[in-house]
């Protein structure tokens, strides 16, 4: 396996047989229990596995180093990833609901509930534990089509967690209408998800900012670490996938040499990378008469 010692791409690769593993457990739930809910936990599923196909291969080729053709890098290739993953939580839902209609008008009994429970509790359990470790590590790592399975399947664990209690439900009130109208809950809870999926990739894909956190460090590390300049002025950040890039103007007095501000410039370089693992740096060097009031002034 080429990816080797890149945690993102290593988990990428190992939920995909996991995904398998996990749909298999809640497909062999409904077919003991024929519970509608369940079958819509297991359509859920089946989006987990695409989603986890797609995240590798792009996950892949985000890593890839810069090129000529892609100079700032691939990393932006994840949003598209995760968008996608929306896309398919959407269809995930409607087929849930597609599933769940005729029950409504219909409903029958469910058999062999505690076997089918059973079951579908040991896929949550095995979902619940995966979530967390890739949520953990694309936080980390700052991976948006990590952290975007990790969310997908951590609202899985969320929307099975219900199944089983209504199921438990419906059986205790013998009321087994309650079974495909929690199946459209659970529906509504996917659709949520994937619109917040969708949202937020879309924000990346516009070139956000960074964290008001981190850039308020970089101002900080700028005034504290650029003795020799006046201050700076126009500082911008923006986000592409595990990538910062921060530019920014640097004052300097009109008369100092050309070798004296690049120094400042490489000094200010390493510090701020230093600050914030994964950025890119670019200055540009001004005059004093160009100082702004706005600016950030040097200590």
């Amino acid at each position: 396996m080429t990816q080797g010692a890149n945690p993102v791409r290593r988990l990428a690769f190992w939920s995909i047989p996991l995904a398998f593993a996990v749909l298999g457990l809640k497909l062999g739930a409904w077919h003991l229990t024929g519970s509608v809910a369940l079958l819509s936990d297991g359509l859920e599923s089946i989006v987990n596995v695409i989603a986890a196909l797609i995240a590798f291969f792009v996950i892949a080729y985000a890593h890839k180093p810069a090129d000529d053709d892609h100079p700032y890098g691939h990393s932006k290739a994840e949003y598209f990833s995760a968008v996608i993953e929306g896309v398919l939580i959407v269809l995930a839902a409607l087929m849930i609901v597609r599933a769940a209609w005729p029950a409504i008008l219909d409903p029958e009994p469910i058999e062999a509930p505690v076997s089918g429970l059973v079951v579908n509790g040991i896929a949550s359990v095995i979902n619940g534990l995966w979530a967390w470790l890739l949520i953990r590590v694309g936080r980390s790592h700052r991976s948006p089509a990590l952290q975007a399975d990790g969310h997908h399947i951590l609202s899985d664990v969320v929307t099975s967690g219900g199944v089983i209690v209504g199921l438990i439900l419906a059986l205790a009130l013998k009321m087994p209408i309650l079974d495909p109208l929690l199946a459209l809950v659970v529906a509504c809870n996917v659709l949520w998800q994937g619109w917040k999926v969708i949202s937020s990739s879309v924000n990346g894909l516009m070139d956000r900012a960074i964290d008001p956190v981190e850039e308020g460090r970089i101002r900080d590390v700028i005034a504290v670490n650029a003795s020799g300049a006046i201050e700076a002025h126009d500082i911008k950040t923006r986000i592409a996938g595990a990538m910062r890039f921060v530019e920014f103007h640097l004052v300097v007095d009109g008369h100092m040499t050309v070798e004296e501000s690049h120094e400042i410039c490489d000094r200010l370089e390493g510090v701020i990378k230093r600050a914030v693992p994964g950025v890119a740096v670019t200055i540009h060097v001004e005059p004093g008469h160009k100082a702004k009031d706005e600016g950030v002034l040097i200590k």
